[in-house]
């Protein structure tokens, strides 16, 4: 027996997020299908995260164990063989089993991709946020640099939140123009139920002056999700990159 780590990379447009569910097409499914074809049974799969309708992964870890005996290179090429063209297996390696995707990580990395061009993007549609509005990144940076640190995100995440520690340590975050794509950047030890998306949505109604500056600090002190902007589409959400 053996633990592998996969690594993989989707669109998330045609899913209705990472987790199975009962009435809808999820990536966790179609991984499942593609890995008892390999495999010859539906062995179990956990996922680092879960991710929404819509969003993306640059980079998603999970993990399988299999008494089969099959080169680490080999297994990305089966799985791909039986994979739809938008999901990837991109590396396979074994690790120990008191390793988990999930709990073993470290912290992650979410990228929010915002068009800031006049006219919508028919290309970019499921891929970023049509926003219309100039953005002030250099604004913007300076504003969201009170994310940083050990806080309580209570009033960043979903009321539909199944976790009872709402508190995360942001490491960084950026907001990065390259032409009129706006990047926004943040790491953490952890993410709350839409965190993210809600940051992004609070971060835009601070260019729009709908939040007034030097005031997210005292919206994040508060837990009051009433307070914070609106949650940004799923579209433009990507999760980045894993750190172990």
């Amino acid at each position: 027996m053996k633990r592998l780590l996969i690594t993989i990379q989707y669109d998330g447009s045609a899913y209705h997020g990472w987790q199975v569910q009962k009435n809808a097409l999820s990536v966790q499914e179609v991984f499942q299908n593609a890995v008892e074809k390999v495999f010859g049974k539906r062995l179990d799969v956990k996922g680092c995260s879960r991710t929404d309708s819509g969003v993306h992964a640059n980079m998603y870890c999970l993990c399988i164990d299999t008494e089969m005996s099959i080169e680490n290179e080999n297994v990305v090429l089966a799985l791909n063989t039986y994979l739809p063209s938008d999901i990837a297996v991109i590396d396979c390696k074994e690790v120990d089993f008191e390793f988990h995707p999930r709990y073993s990580c470290k912290s992650k990395e979410y990228v929010y991709k915002i068009y800031n061009g006049r006219i919508r993007n028919p290309f970019l549609e499921k891929y970023a946020l049509h926003y219309r509005f100039p953005i002030d990144e250099e604004y913007l940076n300076k504003e969201a640099l009170a994310f940083l640190g050990t806080q309580d995100y209570s009033g960043f995440c979903s009321v539909k939140r199944d976790v009872e520690d709402t508190v995360r340590t942001v490491k960084s975050v950026s907001l990065k123009r390259e032409g009129d794509m706006v990047y926004f950047t943040v790491e953490a030890d952890g993410f709350l139920y839409n965190m993210v998306r809600i940051m992004v949505g609070t971060l835009l109604f601070i260019n729009e002056g709908k939040i007034k500056e030097g005031e997210l600090s005292d919206i994040i002190e508060s837990k009051n999700r009433k307070r914070a902007g609106k949650t940004a589409k799923p579209q433009g959400l990507y999760l980045n990159k894993v750190n172990y």
